[in-house]
């Protein structure tokens, strides 16, 4: 078998990847290892869990705020196996969705675990023991990351769960034990707290979202408080042991006390580490950096110029939005477009209550960096959007050049912020100043209304509605 390009994963970078290289003329197969398509995004990630977080967020809602909406919901109750039936519906409309996408677009898919035998060739092992050998003139690596593990606690998917278990787990916890305050411990922690899980999320750094902006953060921290999520800081976790019938964790605080937990479940959400498992890289020049991550170029080429590699492979932010712009860089670039990624134009979301995104640069870096900077920001509160919906938590936080005034980043905690980022994005990207922002009409009543207020703020000092 022989094509213009081999992808090597159909995860949200190597099936985009895939498509726009068929869209760009080039023969194209891509290999998957599992039956379904969408890689850790659709199947066990991002699509999952907000599903569940979708679902949990109405029953909070209900549960919580509808009676002074004048909403009566006497007998309100939970049939959480629906919601995990309606997870896994979703799922599947997107898996078919994404076949139908790779059909229509005449990429060959081929299931089977795919191996390097050197730099011009690899072996595709199927499930039925059958191997094929596949040659290609380019290759694209897109096998996503797995879940990071500690040294002192053991997977054992019963009681001490990665992600992936716990999306699939059918009950409620009556508590839970998160070891990682990043976007996956958080966002599961937000599920299950709405549904009245005891929630004790501990982490090694002094604040949850450690690669975010400290007063993003802080804010997010204090709404999550609100739903009865404990967070132990600067915590070091040094065992956790199945007991049977729950989980017991011990950690060191930052005096070196110790704390023992129990609870039914322990997740561990300490991160992700890129799959290169049994890839047969070791048969190719392709260069592995320091951290296990494939190294590459501005256009996505590795250490061998026709083997490039995407996403979670070669580090940086874990995003699935940013391995589905990769993919498109590389299929160009292979078909012969130049075009870099603007890294700092990438936007991170966690998809918490309330929300938060984030886009260009922190205060934090802004320091190390030595950047001269102004900050403008402006309180939810004052917006009439958040009086309507009762959900006043929250704030934007814009980061401005002193000298020129061009936005540098934008911070937002909200409902919707995962929406309301696009236009921070639309201004990093074409390099807009604040004032330039704050002159354009903004929609009211809108969350996004803090936005150009902040904007006003970093560029004027002063807002009409910042208090």
């Amino acid at each position: 078998m022989n094509f213009d390009v081999v992808v090597i994963g159909a995860g949200p970078g190597g099936y985009v990847g895939a498509i726009r290289c068929s869209q760009l003329g080039l023969k194209t197969l891509i290999i998957e290892r599992q039956e379904t398509l969408g890689g850790t995004c659709l199947n066990v990630g991002c699509i999952p869990t907000k599903t569940l977080l979708e679902l949990s967020g109405h029953y909070f809602t209900a549960k919580t705020h509808y009676k002074k909406f004048g909403i009566r919901l006497d007998n309100l109750s939970l049939d959480y196996p629906r919601m995990l039936q309606r997870k896994e519906n979703v799922i599947n409309q997107n898996g078919k969705g994404i076949r139908s996408l790779l059909d229509k677009n005449a990429v060959t898919v081929l299931t089977g675990h795919a191996s390097f035998k050197n730099d011009q060739a690899i072996e595709v092992l199927e499930e039925n023991g059958n191997r094929l050998s596949v040659s290609a003139k380019h290759f694209i690596i897109a096998t996503g990351a797995k879940a990071f593990t500690l040294p002192f606690a053991e997977i054992d998917k019963d009681r001490i769960l990665t992600s992936t278990e716990i999306l699939s787990l059918d009950r409620i916890p009556g508590s839970l034990v998160i070891a990682g305050a990043g976007v996956i411990g958080l966002e599961i922690g937000t599920h299950f707290a709405r549904l009245g899980t005891k929630v004790d999320i501990l982490d090694i750094a002094d604040s949850i979202l450690p690669n975010f902006d400290k007063g993003l953060s802080g804010e997010l921290m204090r709404s999550l408080k609100k739903l009865g999520i404990k967070f132990h800081l600067s915590c070091n976790i040094k065992q956790v042991s199945n007991k049977g019938e729950s989980v017991a964790v011990v950690a060191h605080d930052s005096k070196t006390n110790d704390l023992l937990f129990e609870s039914d479940y322990c997740l561990l959400a300490v991160g992700r580490s890129p799959d290169l498992k049994n890839l047969g890289l070791e048969n190719t020049a392709v260069k592995i950096g320091d951290h296990g991550t494939i190294m590459v170029n501005g256009q996505l080429q590795t250490s061998v110029n026709h083997i490039y590699a995407i996403g979670d492979v070669i580090g940086g932010m874990m995003l699935a939005h940013k391995a589905s712009e990769e993919g498109v860089i590389a299929a160009e670039s292979i078909a012969g477009k130049t075009r870099k990624l603007n890294y700092k134009a990438i936007p991170s979301v966690v998809y918490t209550s309330p929300e938060t995104a984030s886009v260009g640069y922190t205060e934090e870096e802004l320091i190390v960096e030595g950047i001269d900077y102004k900050v403008g920001t402006c309180q939810n509160r004052v917006l009439g959007r958040a009086h309507t919906a009762d959900k006043l938590d929250g704030f934007a936080k814009v980061l401005v050049s002193a000298k020129t005034g061009v936005i540098l980043g934008v911070h937002l905690v909200a409902p919707h912020a995962s929406e309301m980022i696009g236009e921070a994005v639309v201004a990093i990207e074409q390099r807009l100043t604040a004032e330039q922002l704050a002159g354009f009409s903004h929609a009211h009543p809108t969350y996004l209304e803090a936005l150009k207020e902040a904007c006003l703020m970093a560029s004027e000092g002063k807002a009409i509605h910042a208090m």
